[in-house]
């Protein structure tokens, strides 16, 4: 959806004094947009309009407004085609509708209007300061690109087009938003992406009635399937590469201006749990990480739950030695082990939040130490027992290992109600937990996508890329929901031949 703009939609004036008191009275009480008016040859009036701290003002007075004071010649048929030829301006546009000038005005162009013209001339020389390109700060980076994505979407266009050359890549522009008219940008692959995909999520940002978008979760909010999940469907990134490859997946991108975050989608389950230096390295040691990841993804969820269920209703479970060692150290503590978990966890999650929100130079401090503290003097003052300390400290390195940040927050709400499934039911209680996610996840959809594909639906062809990390070479295929006459990224037999170099050596020996 474009913007409904607050300015009424009325033509511009061939009356220099129309538009003037038009343009104050829009502008009333905003002393950042300044007028200047001046005068072309020896009678045609003009007047200019800009938002300060958006434009180059030095192109301004060098490029526009000198050339127009040195002009002589006052019988002008001012176009487009004519303006060009006097001022050293690639970017004009020629607007006839007020509120068309204003959004033009928010965006850094500069306002031309000359007495006798019907219309107004949009210069585009937009300058504003910007964040230089850094490495990603809420994805770590071990082997891979180091630039991440800035708040500038110009940039974060760029940096998109210097990876992918192809013309291929297309870029699609809305504006949304009632007074903030945020620029985004829908990015996807021609030819590689799905034509219903595209569609779907052209019609779900073309239906958003909104007043402001300040950041890409108000995007996420908007076209998510199941705004209730606590599962996040649609995949959030700031590294550019991550990007590309799932542009080239058939995915399909969506830039905010602003933010340094972009949307990813559609998104799985799976494609959460993976990190993109699953494929810059070795595909043995890909597969084993990722393993690993699956191992503390229900780890962080069914831990505390397990042992709670455990300790209160199947003690026959535990060998003899480690149950009168546990029975030790819960001697003296005065609540039941679901009391003892709750009190461990909301303290571990405060703590950790209070790292988060905290200056990162006593935010790490703050929550390495308040950890070490609070577990140490509750251990000390018999509020709870030893194990429990450990098995909350291992839920919480686990949650940890989530490549996706929303991921880990949505394991970590569940985490509660199983623990109360646990505490009243045992065993039975927690089963039944993992099964209601179970299937609510079978449930969930990204546009239209089932959320644990390639696993349900089972999908034999794409397994290569999930419970193990194939070489890249053995993965031909694009995902089932690219576009099925692009299915192949690559020819076969791109296996290396490893003979054929040994024997090459060989001869030359």
């Amino acid at each position: 959806m474009d913007a409904i703009s607050t300015v009424s939609p009325t033509l511009i004036s061939d009356q220099l004094q129309d538009n003037y008191q038009e343009l104050s009275a829009i502008y009333n009480k905003c002393h950042d947009v300044h007028f200047h008016t001046f005068t072309i040859g020896q009678t045609t009036k003009a007047f200019i309009v800009y938002v300060e701290g958006l434009v180059d003002i030095d192109l301004l007075n060098k490029d526009v407004l000198d050339r127009l004071l040195q002009e002589t010649k006052d019988e002008w048929n001012y176009s487009v085609k004519d303006l060009s030829t006097l001022i050293s301006i690639s970017n004009i546009t020629e607007i006839i509708r007020m509120d068309d000038l204003v959004s033009c005005l928010s965006l850094g162009s500069v306002g031309l209007f000359v007495q006798g013209v019907p219309s107004c001339f949009a210069l585009g020389i937009p300058r504003w300061e910007k964040r230089g390109i850094d490495e990603p700060s809420a994805e770590s980076v071990v082997r891979g690109s180091r630039e991440g994505f800035t708040e500038t979407i110009q940039i974060n266009t760029s940096m998109l087009r210097r990876k992918i050359k192809s013309p291929a890549m297309k870029m699609i522009p809305y504006t949304i938003g009632l007074h903030t008219q945020t620029s985004i940008f829908v990015v996807y692959m021609e030819g590689i992406a799905r034509e219903s995909l595209i569609e779907e999520i052209h019609q779900r940002i073309s239906d958003i009635q909104i007043d402001g978008i300040l950041e890409s979760g108000y995007i996420e909010g908007l076209i998510e399937d199941s705004p209730f999940s606590p599962f996040p469907q649609i995949q959030v990134t700031e590294r550019p590469d991550v990007v590309c490859a799932a542009l080239l997946e058939g995915k399909v991108s969506v830039l905010v201006d602003g933010t340094p975050f972009a949307l990813i989608a559609p998104a799985t389950l799976f494609s959460m749990l993976q990190s993109p230096e699953d494929y810059y390295q070795r595909f043995l040691i890909g597969t084993l990480i990722r393993w690993m990841r699956y191992v503390f993804f229900l780890t962080t969820l069914l831990l505390p739950s397990l042992y709670i269920a455990i300790l209160t209703y199947h003690q026959e479970m535990v060998p003899t030695s480690l149950l009168l060692s546990v029975a030790k150290s819960r001697e003296d503590i005065p609540f039941p082990a679901l009391v003892e978990a709750l009190l461990m966890e909301i303290s571990f999650e405060a703590l950790r939040e209070a790292g988060v929100r905290l200056p990162k130079q006593v935010g790490a401090a703050v929550s390495i130490v308040g950890a070490l503290v609070i577990g140490q003097a509750a251990t000390s003052a018999g509020l709870v027992s030893a194990p429990m300390v450990m098995v909350v400290a291992i839920t919480g390195v686990a949650s940890f290992m989530m490549p996706q940040y929303t991921t880990g927050i949505a394991l970590r709400m569940l985490r509660f109600p199983i623990m109360f499934l646990s505490g009243m039911l045992g065993l039975l209680g927690l089963m039944l937990g993992f099964i209601v996610i179970v299937i609510h996840l079978c449930s969930l959809r990204s546009l239209g996508v089932p959320y644990l594909q390639p696993l349900a639906p089972m999908k034999k062809n794409e397994m290569k890329d999930v419970l193990i990390r194939a070489p890249i070479w053995s993965m031909r295929r694009r995902p089932l929901y690219a576009n099925k006459t692009n299915m192949y990224r690559q020819p076969p037999g791109q296996k290396p031949e490893h003979n054929q170099g040994n024997d090459t050596h060989d001869r030359e020996r």
